[in-house]
């Protein structure tokens, strides 16, 4: 068993080496939370990010598990973005399941808008940071960066409440 004096004793460098990754360590939890989304593409675990989005005003549907039958009423796919202007709205929907079930969910029902994948591992302080405090799903958040617009809708959306939205986001941002 080695023993804290044998530490600081070593010549071989295993103090400074202890040292480095107590201050790597304490730099690494003390930032930011979310610097980056923790998101990756279902299928290709590419990461991913709502900031990358360049559409005006962009929509992120977060869903719990896809391929639960609640979720396929919780979470429909969205006409507003098949028949919204193109390149006026980006949406995409965000899961919290594996790559496997997301991938048998969209076999079955096909979405047009791009899937991403919750990779975190504290989905609660993810959820916060899009203004969703409740920790509800689903949620969706529609943003306009420009200006600076965010709304937060918590539960159940359906087409109205989407596009009012995202009409809200349009409005704020002329």
């Amino acid at each position: 068993m080695l023993q804290c004096h044998h530490l600081i004793d070593a010549k071989d460098g295993t103090y400074e080496k202890l040292l480095l990754a107590s201050v790597l360590m304490t730099a690494a939890l003390s930032a930011p939370a979310f610097a980056a989304d923790p998101l990756a593409g279902w299928n290709d675990n590419k990461p991913q990010s709502l900031q990358s989005l360049k559409a005006p005003v962009r929509v992120g549907r977060t869903c719990g598990r896809p391929g639960a039958v609640h979720a396929v009423r919780k979470c429909p796919p969205c006409p507003l973005v098949q028949s919204a202007e193109k390149g006026s709205v980006d949406m995409v929907g965000i899961a919290l399941d594996t790559s496997d079930n997301i991938g048998k969910f969209l076999e079955t029902n096909p979405v047009s808008y791009h899937v991403w994948r919750y990779t975190g591992a504290d989905s609660r302080n993810f959820m916060k940071s899009y203004g969703n405090n409740v920790g509800v799903l689903p949620f969706s958040v529609v943003e306009a960066p420009k200006c600076g617009y965010k709304q937060t809708i918590t539960g159940e959306v359906n087409e109205k409440a989407l596009t009012a939205a995202v009409n809200a986001a349009k409005e704020k941002c002329k």
